[in-house]
């Protein structure tokens, strides 16, 4: 067991918790800036806490990677199971879940290309992470498949491996590069034909 998944199972105190959220939202902030070269002693000057206190939280730089993308995809997760609580038109909720997280994306475009370059043995411990959201997509394409309002060879990693496809477009100031615009080609085309 990681040293990150006991943190997150005991309750911590209610100055540990707010430790821990400068610590993350610190290393978001020099991550984007810095991408895998930042330091945790730079984490811990910028949360204004001591190195110590990232230790205990993060025993490596690699746990307080993993903590990031797994908090990636836990949100994401939560927006996809909102879509499925809310009913409504399914294929609406799935668009509506995507355009929620291609914005939130783009406002920390810098820290999702450094999350990027993490390496693979990052993404792959936030595996469970992942699962759930794929999960919890294709229980919202099997909705837009009955209703007749998305193609029915649509899965969810394709939606995934679409939505790093628009990310890639994130941060880029060249003429024609406008995510916004990548997104709606990329909806249109799961549209059934």
């Amino acid at each position: 067991m990681t040293e990150t998944l006991r943190e997150t199972e005991r309750p911590l105190r209610a100055d540990a918790r707010r430790n821990r959220e400068r610590i993350l939202e610190s290393a978001r902030a020099l991550f984007a800036e810095y991408g895998a070269e930042a330091q945790m002693d730079d984490v811990a000057r910028r949360a204004g806490v001591g190195v110590g206190t990232v230790y205990r939280h993060f025993s490596t730089k690699e746990a307080l990677l993993v903590e990031l993308v797994r908090q990636k995809f836990r949100l994401f997760a939560d927006r996809a199971r909102e879509a499925l609580e809310q009913g409504g038109d399914p294929f609406a909720a799935l668009t509506g879940v995507m355009r929620r997280n291609a914005e939130t994306a783009a406002r920390d475009a810098a820290t999702q290309q450094a999350l990027a370059g993490a390496g693979d043995h990052i993404w792959s411990q936030a595996r469970a992470e992942q699962e759930e959201l794929l999960t919890l997509t294709d229980e919202l394409i099997a909705l837009a498949v009955r209703a007749g309002t998305i193609r029915a060879d649509v899965r969810a990693t394709d939606i995934g491996m679409l939505m790093c496809g628009v990310c890639a477009t994130m941060g880029f100031s060249l003429p024609g590069f406008d995510w916004q615009r990548h997104l709606d080609l990329v909806i249109d085309l799961l549209r059934p034909r």
